[in-house]
């Protein structure tokens, strides 16, 4: 039976976490079932140029991604009453990259305003791992409240924070991205070589800072 991994990319700046993390779930050869919202498409088109539309979901998401989209099946976030609206629905559990505030609240809320929300909330209530990645910031007073809702309720929060140790300080956009792609695949069990993971002491390479003795004022 195909169990797939539900991947929900909603509006919030950030497109490249969640195509980092579709390439890490495919290089593993793990099924993915995809649903993007309606905002999500606008900010896919204005971050990458990509127009993902529903009756060409498979060349656009190729388009967006580079790569071929083996074993993904695609969604519309309209359609209610697709598989994943079901706990009954077989899943390994879901991610959500990036998570906008609106949708963190409708999760946290149990709205199910569209597919995204409510197959996250079946997720939850199945007790499947559910990972977030809310991108967003500064945060809200509200925003926190809902984040640790969705905390109490089983999710992981994991905000798109990057460490820099992985690729030092001249790290380039791509490597940031992929440490957080890393950590999302970290959370839900599935191996990846998307970052240089910590071992202990200085990297290799590095130059300590210089000791800078200053003169003792009351000598002068």
């Amino acid at each position: 039976m195909r169990v797939p991994w539900i991947v929900g990319v909603t509006g919030a700046s950030g497109t490249p976490y969640a195509a980092a993390v579709l390439r890490g779930l495919v290089d593993a050869g793990q099924p993915v079932d995809l649903m993007v919202s309606r905002a999500a498409r606008l900010t896919v088109l204005d971050e990458t140029g990509v127009a993902f539309r529903d009756g060409h979901w498979t060349g656009d998401l190729r388009a967006w991604l580079g790569v071929e989209p083996k074993d993904v099946r695609y969604w519309a976030a309209g359609d209610l009453a697709a598989g994943p609206s079901s706990g009954s629905y077989p899943a390994r559990g879901m991610v959500v990259v990036p998570a906008s505030t609106a949708a963190c609240a409708g999760i946290a809320l149990g709205l199910s305003k569209d597919l995204l929300q409510r197959a996250a909330e079946v997720n939850l209530k199945e007790r499947r791992p559910v990972v977030l990645v809310p991108r967003e910031t500064p945060v809200s007073r509200s925003h926190l409240e809902h984040l640790i809702a969705l905390h109490d309720a089983g999710a992981v929060v994991l905000p798109a924070s990057p460490g820099f140790y992985g690729a030092g300080a001249r790290a380039t956009a791509q490597q940031l991205v992929d440490f957080v792609a890393g950590k999302v695949l970290d959370a839900i069990g599935v191996p990846h070589e998307l970052f240089r993971r910590w071992q202990g002491g200085i990297r290799a390479g590095a130059v300590e800072p210089p000791i800078v003795e200053r003169a003792d004022p009351e000598s002068q």
